[in-house]
């Protein structure tokens, strides 16, 4: 527990728990809405912001947030008016926040590629106490957009027109899930980095779904997978001096795998059960759901 006496590494795994819940809250929704590469294009977009924040003198992370919603905002409006030409407009728009990115930040006095490496994949030792105290109200909007407007959010995910008739705000609903998301990949830029948030904000979804077809308790493993590999990536980083996005993906993708492997003989044992008859409710067949749909969704 050594790492604990440097106060580097005390703002890294605070700010590595706070990625961990919020990247899978909101990942949730966008898996939901078949949105799951949306965290990387915003990713791409805040960029620019990081680029600003180095031109201008200004903090990084606040001016990732400013670009990263308008960002987010542009593609829900390109979402819903695009047509014909919206993944062309989508492709502009990623591809146009990182060129301006990297543009920035060679123009900025002292800017450097270690700059933007840092950015891009995430550093422990960069994370300073003004990021801390960035990310901790970022996370804070997050965690009460996604668990106080849940019900609103999930029905939205789940079918725009159905949620549209019962007389919720689906565009307003649905801007708020963008906004979130955007603010989100800040929040989580300088740990795991802009190129690698969206894995972060997916997999531990993907990964929960192996066990759970209900909504409340894919959301809380998820959240629970997101928080135990943003810790396990920021030690192993440490001790074993690798890039920690990288180390908190593989992670990730280490523990989908693990759990996908749990879950399928499982479920093939109570599909036999359930075929010779058995109980539905015999605690030894009750243990894990079945495995997921084919679509991947959530019931409620």
């Amino acid at each position: 527990m050594d790492f604990l006496d440097y106060a580097f590494m005390q703002r890294a795994l605070l700010a590595a728990v706070l990625v961990g819940i919020t990247a899978p809250a909101i990942g949730i929704y966008l898996v939901q809405r078949r949105q799951a590469l949306m965290g990387d294009g915003i990713g791409h977009v805040a960029m620019t912001g990081v680029g600003l924040g180095f031109l201008l003198s200004a903090s990084p992370v606040w001016m990732a947030t400013l670009t990263s919603v308008l960002g987010a905002v542009l593609m829900e409006l390109i979402r819903w008016y695009g047509r014909t030409r919206g993944d062309i407009a989508l492709a502009m728009l990623f591809y146009g926040g990182m060129a301006g990115g990297v543009m920035f930040i060679n123009l900025a006095p002292g800017g450097s590629n270690a700059n933007l490496t840092s950015y891009l994949f995430g550093s422990l030792s960069t994370v300073s106490e003004s990021d801390v105290t960035a990310i901790c109200l970022l996370a804070g909007f997050v965690v009460l957009v996604t668990l106080g407007l849940r019900r609103q959010l999930f029905a939205v995910s789940q079918d725009e027109e159905f949620a549209r008739v019962t007389g919720l705000p689906v565009r307003a609903l649905n801007l708020l899930t963008a906004v979130t998301a955007a603010v989100t990949v800040t929040v989580a830029m300088r740990v795991v980095g802009l190129l690698l948030v969206s894995a972060l904000m997916v997999v531990p979804v993907a990964a929960a779904q192996q066990l759970s077809r209900s909504f409340a308790a894919t959301f809380a493993i998820a959240v629970a997978i997101g928080v135990s590999v943003t810790i396990g990536g920021t030690i192993t980083s440490y001790y074993q001096d690798v890039p920690p996005g990288a180390t908190i993906v593989l992670l990730t993708i280490a523990a989908f795998m693990a759990l996908t492997a749990l879950a399928a003989p499982l479920a093939r044992r109570r599909a036999r059960a359930a075929a010779a008859g058995q109980p539905a409710g015999d605690p030894a067949e009750c243990a894990i759901p079945a495995s997921r749909e084919a679509d991947g969704t959530v019931g409620v």
